[in-house]
């Protein structure tokens, strides 16, 4: 009978029976899965031996390494659907479990403050676009040059007090033209 039931199971992926048969079914299930993870010959025989259809072995040998690779047991369901109405006896449904392939969870990253040295190169850029360089130099190698050294200014540690250190401001493109207009 168990037999037949299995067979069913693996042609069908899900099938209805008594809670007792069920639970019973779901050892004989994880079995077969197992041996069909095996994927031997020796694993296809010992299967044969139960389920009596080839086809049916065919499909499981060649479905379960794939569906189940990551999965240790567990691989059919037992759910209770009610009872039957002839003789009152508890029905269930057993299928097999297709598991959900697991999600890489992202570590998560501390939000930091914006480092200094990052915002003003953005801030002389804008003001470096906004005024032409008299020399042959590009616009872009200008900045490129202001914004390094800017950069090396706020990373060089300072040997002398804070107090003596020169307070570096960068200015505004507003501020920039208004000179320029003067």
């Amino acid at each position: 009978m168990f037999r037949n039931m299995v067979t069913s199971l693996f042609k069908y992926d899900r099938i209805r029976t008594t809670d007792a048969k069920a639970k019973e079914l779901r050892r004989w299930a994880d079995q077969l899965v197992t041996l069909a993870k095996r994927g031997d010959l020796h694993a296809r025989r010992q299967a044969m031996s139960i389920i009596r259809e080839k086809e049916v072995v065919h499909k499981l040998f060649e479905d379960a390494p794939k569906r189940f690779a990551d999965v240790n047991g567990g691989y059919t369901r037992v759910v209770k659907i009610g009872f039957r109405p002839g003789d009152a006896a508890s029905v269930s449904l057993v299928e097999l479990v297709t598991p959900e392939p697991k999600k890489k969870k992202k570590p998560r990253r501390k939000k930091k403050a914006a480092p200094v040295a990052e915002t003003q190169p953005s801030a002389v850029t804008e003001a470096a676009e906004t005024e032409a360089p008299d020399a042959d130099v590009p616009v872009e190698a200008a900045v490129v040059d202001e914004a390094v050294e800017d950069t090396a200014e706020a990373q060089a540690p300072s040997e002398a007090s804070p107090e003596d250190a020169p307070v570096a401001a960068v200015e505004e493109p507003e501020a920039a033209e208004k000179k320029e207009d003067k």
